[in-house]
Parts: structure tokens; C-alpha cells; sequence
């Protein structure tokens, strides 16, 4: 008969032999003689430190046996498990009937088109006409003088912090509340300075992000509550603009910035209400929302973890520097459960080589599927294993495993971008640990600290992944290895276990010291003046060393480049993992990184240079040139060419006539036509701000964002470029953006009056703050990556991609003027924030200087990547393989940022490659629109050569393509310097 839970509580362990901890792996335990029966119960819920556990004696030391453990776990139940004796070094007898390590994986050979339609990323061929219908209005436009500054968004209210926690336990017949250390984890609170109304009503709310907020109870009370029940203490305080130091007295210092905290915050709401009325709400999505739990705030749609909750659900989360896969039975170790794969640059697989191209680069790497390193799994699993996810934020999110569709034991994975270990936590399951690599030996090495159990676990493939285990009672995990394929730990069992593949040459010390804690959550913050900025990327910890760890993470090669030099000071050059397309990731001691950049408040509407000043003014033969085209082009029809049954086409419409009305307005003196141009303008984008296109836009209430409705119409997931299924937008809208703010400035009334439809849209794709419930955190833009992701919800084997990263530059050069446009200064220093990132993202992992460290050196002579996955890179377009359009699609459009993102050292190697007199494809020879771009991309480099070009006699206008104007080709190749 099981003893009583009374007396079970009155002792701190029924060890049928008691050895000492350090002999046998167990922990070396108070006695209960010196604490009163409510301190004993308390120490076996309260972690101890390593120092406190190092300093205990015991006095009973023998050689290992088999023995048996009773303990109460977190339910109130008595365990008895049975240890047994295991060797230091254990070796495999069996291999499970497996014949051969998987050691290569797979790989996917195909391009996987799914809403990525095989057709260009423009009309080719639009109507022309010959002569100009446009008279000047009688009234010329008033352009902005200056910057307004938007009234700023306010929001108050009250946050709740926990003070204390108390757990409650039975001790004989009293009742102990016992105080638990409790952390709260806040980087930053963002609060609006003045209030926020809507029909006269205050919206009161609040928000904080996750630095460090400790607390810990002092003084024991007795209570009456019943048996198993927490109880959190809280102190609830009224916040407002710049109490952050009042509202945490005892937390570290409040602004982690040498920038300080005075300047401007880049992450503040744009909005806080619903999108436009005009666009209806409507569900459900195609795509259901499978597995996700306890959700109801927005959920990313083009993050890293999208595959858990799409499709089959095997597909890889990539959390670089590994990857997660369900196993869902299948590998040698047929495992149901999460599998951890990481890959070296040794196991990349390579395309066939261009022979096409001078250096025959290869056409393609790939990093091999289904490589099941360590899996982390449990007996339980099975068949009837439900994979869901929770908590899913713009760099983090849970995964768990349960073996049956609710039930209470699982394994929970917390997925951070940049986590230098994979974290399982089991609740009340068998853990296993498997591998479809084969081990061929586990060395058992004992405690690191605390009741942390360390294993080194080497792989038939000669590489070595450290393991750590806390049990959450204490218990030795006794992982014995039962195959070739699993260790297997002791049942009923609760606790942490933690994996890290150990990188050549790297001291293992520095996993032992950052054990026992792991990042649960991830926050952005920034702020910025006239031409600096700071952002930070900080984490959220949990563990049971939580409170006096610190975390391990992977930095990528551009975030090494842009630290500061406190960050910089926490670098570990020594521990470095390769990823899938990002370089060499190094790991970073830290519980938050400092970052800056330098940001362009110079660059405008006008041709520009980096740290210059834009061009206001053309010499008097561009001039000309300029009025002569510049009138016929403002005469075609704006309406029919971009109301048309795509957003992406109809952006670039819109987007090309806002810059022939600025050029005319701006740089051409030709203000009276400019005006009317406007108008035109203004009633073809009044189509599309009253929803009236063909396939008006839906607000969709599923995953919370702004599609068009022409997949659920017609039932084809893939029309417009997969724009209902969320590809793309920030491609689609950015052209809206961008178009918005030339008319806005070129009219500062109709700005107000559309103010609303243009920042939702801009609330879609980068949305910077969880005040606003009705859209995600950056659903294009990743922070970690440096750069957005254009597919949506579509499950994929190697990933996301982003196949235009100047279209992505785009989007956050719109996002700038339009910011500027309507006075908003935080949105304003925010796309310069995200065009400084995401430049130094393209020419780190995009555009392959001849130099390049990043990308494989049997890849960089291709220059472009073409399309770059999470898991590969072919250098190939959607739309075709031609070189004029690998190339090309990183080109367009051609605006002034162009010149801040592809450098001239970069464009020289470029064109001497490919497009020079003689090279692979002479831009002379290319047809249709490219030939434009080619150009236009020259005059980076010689922009007297590229005004020469479309300066011409009996210019073809097919050389141009629909999203662009010769317009606007002459104004920016003279502005370069193509004019003397």
C-alpha cells in the first residue's frame, strides 16, 4: 500500500538506498532536522541555486545499485520510480532493425509555385498614344513646405504586474502559503502622450513588452485555501507617457539605449480602431487555423513557424540556427516526436552549374530535409500524437505535443529565432530521445549545477550534441540508452531538457554556464533622430535559472555588423553554427541586443545618392526632354490601367503616374499639367479607397488581415500572386503606399481625407505595436532575418522566400514618405529604420559582391540569389529562368532608395558579368520592358550611358515596362549626373 500523501509530505525523499548525490547523479538533499515542516515542504518546490546545492553535505557515499525513489509531483501525486544503474559511457546493442544512419536527408529538387503564378511581374506591353490630351488645370497644386507633425495616438491605463506567487501545499493538517520567486520580464511600455478619442469616447488600454522585474516574497502566511491551488499576488498601477521609472523602482536600469529614451520611439501605434468600414469583415479564410490553441490576438501569416499549423504539419520551422520537424512516425527511429536538425555548409547539396555564366556558379544550394538529429519525444507518443501551437508572436511561438487531443501531459517547444538551445518541457511522460542518425555512444557526465544533468551525445556522423536535463523534482533523469535510435528517460516524468549541438572547437563551458535557462518570448524596440537609430532585439526568459542566467543566442553576420559595442563586448566568436542561407551564425551572451544604423532623412521623391541631398533641380536639357514625353504619358488612361483584377498591377499603375505628376510638379516646372494629372490621379486611386476594384479587399477575421477577395471568388488560391492567402502584400501595397504619399504631398487635404484606407494597409503588412488588435506584429518584415518574407499560407518544405528584395526595399521606402507625408514621425523614422536593416540584409544575402562571406563560394558568381528560401537559394524567378529577369527582379522599381541598396561596387560587378558590350546578355540585345530596367539599374554607375539611352531619337516605348514611365527614367538618369 502507497504511503499517505500527509506522510509522503513530511519527507523529503523514501530512498530505499541513499548514496551520495555526487557518486550516483541524485542530488544531494536537505535533512529535514533543521527546518520546520513547512521550510521542508518548501524546499522541494523552491529551486535552489548551485551554490546552495554545492554547499550541502551528505554523508552516505556507495557504489551504484539499483534503487528506489518516492517523491510527490507538481499534481499532489506519490511517484515511485525504480533508477537504475547505468554505465558513464553507454554504447548502442541493437540498431533497431535499421540497417543505415540517415546521415544525407532529402531535398526538394522542384520549385514549389504554389500562389506564385509562372507570369512577369508587369504588362509588358501597354497601349501608347502619340500626342498629349492633358490641359493644365487652372489651378497649380500646393505641395507640403515642411513636415507636419500628426497628433500623436494616445493610450492610458492601467498594467497589472504580479508581485508574489504562492503556491499552496498540505503539510500534516496546516495550510502554508510558500513564497516562489516570481520574474517578470518587461523591456519597454509603450504608451501614447495625449488621448485617444473616437466618437467622444476615451479608448483606455494599456501594453507593456516583456527587462527585468523581480520580486520575491519574504514573510509566510498561513491560509485556508485548498490543497493545490496558486495564488498571484499583483500590484496594479495607472501608466503614462514616460513613468516607466516610477512604475519598475526596483527593476534595472529603464533605457538600455546610449541613444537614450528621449528621442523618437519607432514602434508606436499607428492606429488602434478597425480597418474601414467600406471593407467588409469576413470568414472563414480558406486556409483554417489548424491546431493553433487558446489564440485570439493576430497571428503572424508569413513567420518561421507556419508550417505547424498548415497542411500535413511536417514541413520544417526554421529557427536557425536549426530547423524543427514533426516526425510523425517516420526516420529509423519512427518517432511521433519534434525533430532537431541542423546542417554544415559540408552538407549542402549544390545544382547543376551554369555553364552559361563565366565561373559556371551553381544553379542552386539546398540544406537537406529530414536529417532527425536528436528528436525530442515519449513513450506515450503514438499515433494519436496532436501537434498545436500557442503563443505565437512576431519571433516566437510554442509548439507542443500531446499524445492524445487533450490531454494534460505534453512536451511544449518554445521556437525563438537565434535560440542557441532547443528546449522541451515535459509535463508527466516518458521522455525519449531519439535520433535517426544512430548514436554511437552517450557519455553520462553528471551534474553542471543544481539538479542539472548533463549527457554528451555523439551521432553515427561524428558530431556532438550536448544534452542538459532538470528534472522539476529533483530526480536524476536515468536516460538510459535502450538502441541505437533512443534514450530513454524514467516515466512520469516532469522537468527540462535541453539540446545544443556543440560546434567544432567551441568550449563546451559555455553551454554548461547558459544551461537551465531558454528564451520564451521576443520583443523589438527603437528609437531614433534626425539620422541615427538603435533597435533591440530582446528575449523573455524562463527556466529554472531564469533569475540569475544568462541567455545564449545566435547572432547572423548583419547583426554582428550593426552592434553596438556593449553587445559587441558579448559576442563568442569561438561558438559558431552554419544556417541554411544566412552565413555563419555566432553565438552572443545576452539578454538583449543593441543595434544601430544610419538612417537617409535626406532621401525623398527626387533622384538621390546616399549622404546627399536629393536632386530639386535638372539641368535645363532634361528639362526639356521631360516636357516633351511627360504630357503624352500623364494623358493615357490611369483608370484602365490600374483598375484591374490585381492589387500588385494596379499598385505599379498607380505608383508609375505618381511619379510622372511629381516629375511634371517638381522637377519639370510644368505645374499647370501637373495638376490636372493629379486629378486624373486621384480619381483612378479613389477606386480602390472606396473598394470598388473587381475584387474588392476583406478585412479577414481568421487570421486578422486585409486580402483580396479574388481567391475566394473564383476558388484559385494562386490569383494575383496569392494575394488572398497572403502573399506578397508587402509587394502589393507598397506601390499603394508610395503612390498615397506623392498625392498626399503634392495635396495634403485628400492625405487626411485618406488617411485611414492608406495606414490600413500599412497596418496589414507592419503593423509595429500590439495595441492594435486587428492585424499582426510585421507580418512581411522579420527582425531577426533582416528582411521580409513574401509567402503566405502556403506550406512549404524549404520555407519562406522572397524572391524581389528591391520590391521589399520598396515597401519600406514607401512606408518612409508616406510617414512624412502625413507627419507621422515615428512611421517616418521607422521605414528608415527598415530600409537601413533590410539594405544591409540585401547586400549581405541578395546581392553577392564578389567577395561575398555569406553565401557558398560556388554560388556567388551568380551575383543575384534569385529566390531566396529559408533553405535554399536558386537563382531562378517564378516567372522564368532568363538572366534579364533573375537579375532584373531585384531591380525594380527604380527609385531613389535603389541606390542606397545596390551598391556601385556590386552594380559595376554586375554588369561587366552579364550586361556590358560583350558579356553574357548585352542589355542592348534584351527586349521588351527589362531592357528599360537594365538601364535605368546602370545609371547607378554610368548615368550618362543610361540618359544616352533613353534620351534617344524614336525611343521604343515597349522598352518600358507598365510599372515604370520614361517619364520619370529621364528625371532619374539626369539627376544621377547623366545631364553635364
Amino acid at each position: 500500500m502507497p504511503p499517505s500523501l500527509s506522510s509522503l509530505l513530511s519527507l523529503t525523499l523514501l530512498i530505499s538506498a541513499l548514496p551520495t548525490g555526487d557518486s550516483l547523479g541524485l542530488p544531494r538533499w536537505r535533512t529535514a532536522s533543521s527546518h520546520t515542516a513547512a521550510q521542508t515542504s518548501a524546499d522541494r518546490y523552491v529551486d535552489d541555486s548551485p551554490h546552495q546545492l554545492e554547499d550541502l553535505e551528505s554523508s552516505f557515499y556507495q557504489p551504484p545499485q539499483e534503487r528506489v525513489v518516492t517523491y510527490v509531483d507538481r499534481r499532489r501525486q506519490a511517484q515511485t520510480v525504480t533508477l537504475t544503474p547505468i554505465p558513464s559511457t553507454q554504447s548502442p546493442t541493437d540498431v533497431s532493425g535499421q540497417s543505415t544512419a540517415n546521415t544525407t536527408g532529402s531535398v526538394i529538387t522542384t520549385l514549389a509555385t504554389e500562389g506564385n503564378p509562372p507570369v512577369q511581374p508587369f504588362p509588358t506591353s501597354l497601349p501608347s498614344i502619340s500626342d498629349s490630351t492633358l490641359q493644365p488645370a487652372d489651378t497649380t497644386v500646393a505641395p507640403l513646405n515642411g513636415t507636419t507633425v500628426a497628433p500623436r495616438l494616445s493610450v492610458t491605463g492601467t498594467i497589472t504586474l504580479p508581485v508574489s506567487t504562492f503556491e499552496t501545499v498540505v503539510t500534516s493538517e496546516t495550510v502554508a502559503s510558500i513564497p516562489v520567486p516570481t520574474v517578470v520580464n518587461v523591456t519597454s511600455i509603450y504608451v501614447a502622450s495625449s488621448t485617444y478619442t473616437s466618437d467622444g469616447t476615451v479608448i483606455v488600454t494599456s501594453y507593456a513588452q516583456p527587462t527585468v522585474f523581480r520580486t520575491t516574497a519574504t514573510v509566510l502566511s498561513e491560509t485556508t485555501i485548498i490543497t493545490n491551488v496558486t495564488i498571484t499576488n499583483t500590484a496594479s498601477i495607472v501608466v503614462s507617457s514616460g513613468t516607466l521609472s516610477s512604475i519598475l523602482p526596483t527593476s534595472t536600469e529603464a533605457c538600455k539605449f546610449t541613444l537614450g529614451c528621449d528621442t523618437e520611439d519607432v514602434f508606436q501605434p499607428i492606429a488602434v480602431g478597425p480597418p474601414p468600414a467600406n471593407i467588409p469583415s469576413v470568414a472563414p479564410h480558406p486556409v483554417p487555423r489548424r491546431g493553433i490553441t487558446g489564440m485570439t490576438e493576430p497571428i503572424g501569416t508569413n513567420k518561421f513557424y507556419f508550417n505547424f499549423f498548415l497542411g500535413s504539419q511536417t514541413f520544417p520551422a526554421f529557427v536557425l540556427p536549426y530547423s524543427l520537424s514533426w516526425s510523425k512516425g517516420g526516420g529509423n527511429a519512427q518517432s511521433w516526436g519534434m525533430a532537431v536538425s541542423h546542417i554544415d555548409d559540408s552538407q549542402k547539396v549544390y545544382g547543376p552549374n551554369r555553364t552559361d555564366i563565366p565561373g559556371t556558379p551553381a544553379s542552386y544550394f539546398i540544406n537537406p530535409l529530414g536529417i532527425q538529429s536528436i528528436i525530442f519525444s515519449a513513450a506515450e507518443l503514438g499515433s494519436s500524437t496532436v501537434l498545436t501551437t500557442d503563443t505565437l508572436g512576431d519571433m516566437f511561438g510554442n509548439a507542443n505535443l500531446s499524445p492524445t487531443q487533450g490531454s494534460t501531459s505534453y512536451i511544449k517547444i518554445p521556437m525563438v529565432q537565434g535560440m542557441a538551445f532547443v528546449t522541451g518541457l515535459y509535463e508527466t511522460l516518458q521522455p525519449e530521445i531519439q535520433t535517426s542518425v544512430f548514436y554511437r555512444s552517450v557519455v553520462s557526465v553528471g551534474r553542471v549545477k543544481g539538479d542539472v544533468y548533463k549527457y554528451r551525445l555523439t551521432l553515427e556522423d561524428g558530431k556532438i550534441w550536448l544534452l542538459y536535463a532538470t528534472p522539476s523534482y529533483g530526480v536524476d533523469p536515468n536516460l538510459r540508452l535502450v538502441s541505437s535510435t533512443m534514450l530513454q528517460g524514467l516515466p512520469n516524468w516532469s522537468g527540462l531538457i535541453q539540446v545544443a549541438k556543440l560546434p567544432v572547437g567551441a568550449d563546451e563551458q559555455i553551454f554548461d554556464d547558459a544551461c537551465g535557462v531558454y528564451p520564451s518570448s521576443g520583443a523589438i524596440g527603437g528609437y531614433a533622430t534626425n539620422s541615427t537609430a538603435q533597435y533591440s532585439l530582446s528575449w523573455g526568459k524562463s527556466g529554472p535559472y531564469a533569475s540569475n542566467g544568462t541567455l545564449l543566442m545566435y547572432a547572423l553576420p548583419h547583426h554582428i555588423q550593426s552592434f553596438d559595442q556593449n553587445t559587441a563586448g558579448k559576442v563568442r566568436q569561438q561558438v559558431q553554427l552554419q544556417t541554411p542561407t544566412k552565413g555563419t551564425a555566432t553565438a552572443v551572451v545576452a539578454d538583449y541586443w543593441i543595434l544601430n544604423e544610419q538612417l537617409q532623412p535626406s532621401m525623398g521623391f527626387e533622384p538621390w545618392r546616399p549622404d546627399t541631398e536629393g536632386v530639386t533641380s535638372l539641368p535645363q536639357q532634361a528639362i526639356d526632354a521631360i516636357q516633351k514625353v511627360a504630357p503624352i504619358e500623364a494623358s493615357q488612361d490611369m483608370n484602365a490601367q490600374t483598375n484591374l483584377n490585381s492589387m500588385y498591377y494596379s499598385g505599379k499603375g498607380l505608383s508609375k503616374f505618381a511619379k510622372i505628376v511629381y516629375t511634371m510638379n517638381n522637377l519639370a516646372d510644368q505645374q499647370g499639367l501637373a495638376a490636372a494629372a493629379l486629378e486624373k490621379l486621384k480619381v483612378a486611386f479613389a477606386t480602390f479607397a472606396e473598394n470598388r476594384q473587381e475584387f474588392p479587399l476583406y478585412y479577414d477575421t481568421d487570421w486578422k488581415g486585409i486580402v483580396s477577395s479574388a481567391s475566394y471568388r473564383t476558388g484559385d488560391p494562386g490569383v494575383d500572386f496569392g494575394n488572398s492567402y497572403y502573399n506578397d502584400h508587402h509587394f502589393h501595397y507598397g506601390y499603394f503606399i508610395h503612390a498615397a504619399a506623392v498625392i498626399g504631398y503634392l495635396d495634403p487635404a485628400w492625405a487626411q481625407a485618406n488617411k485611414d484606407y492608406v495606414n490600413a494597409l500599412v497596418r496589414d503588412v507592419a503593423n509595429p505595436s500590439t495595441l492594435d488588435t486587428y492585424f499582426p506584429i510585421f507580418r512581411s518584415f522579420d527582425w531577426y532575418n533582416g528582411h521580409s518574407w513574401a509567402k503566405g499560407l502556403f506550406e512549404t518544405g524549404d520555407g519562406k522566400d522572397e524572391e524581389s528584395s528591391s520590391e521589399d526595399a520598396m515597401f519600406a521606402y514607401g512606408l518612409k514618405m508616406w510617414g512624412r507625408t502625413i507627419g507621422d514621425l515615428s512611421m517616418e523614422r521607422r521605414g528608415d529604420l527598415m530600409l537601413a536593416v533590410v539594405s544591409r540584409a540585401i547586400q549581405n544575402y541578395f546581392l553577392m559582391e564578389n567577395d561575398n562571406k555569406n553565401q557558398p563560394a560556388r554560388f556567388i558568381g551568380n551575383k543575384a540569389t534569385g529566390i531566396l528560401f529559408e533553405n535554399k537559394a536558386d537563382h531562378v524567378t517564378y516567372f522564368g529562368a532568363n538572366l534579364e529577369y533573375v537579375q532584373g527582379i531585384q531591380m525594380i522599381p527604380a527609385l531613389p532608395f535603389s541606390t542606397l541598396t545596390r551598391t556601385k561596387k556590386f552594380v559595376q560587378e554586375e554588369w561587366e558579368l552579364y550586361f556590358a558590350d560583350g558579356a553574357v546578355v548585352p542589355a542592348q540585345n534584351v527586349l521588351g520592358g527589362w531592357k528599360g530596367i537594365l538601364f535605368a539599374n546602370l545609371a547607378t554607375i554610368n548615368p550618362q550611358a543610361a540618359w544616352n539611352f533613353f534620351s534617344q531619337e524614336n525611343f521604343d516605348p515597349g522598352w518600358i515596362d507598365g510599372g515604370a514611365s520614361l517619364t520619370w527614367y529621364l528625371a532619374y538618369t539626369a539627376g544621377l549626373g547623366g545631364v553635364s
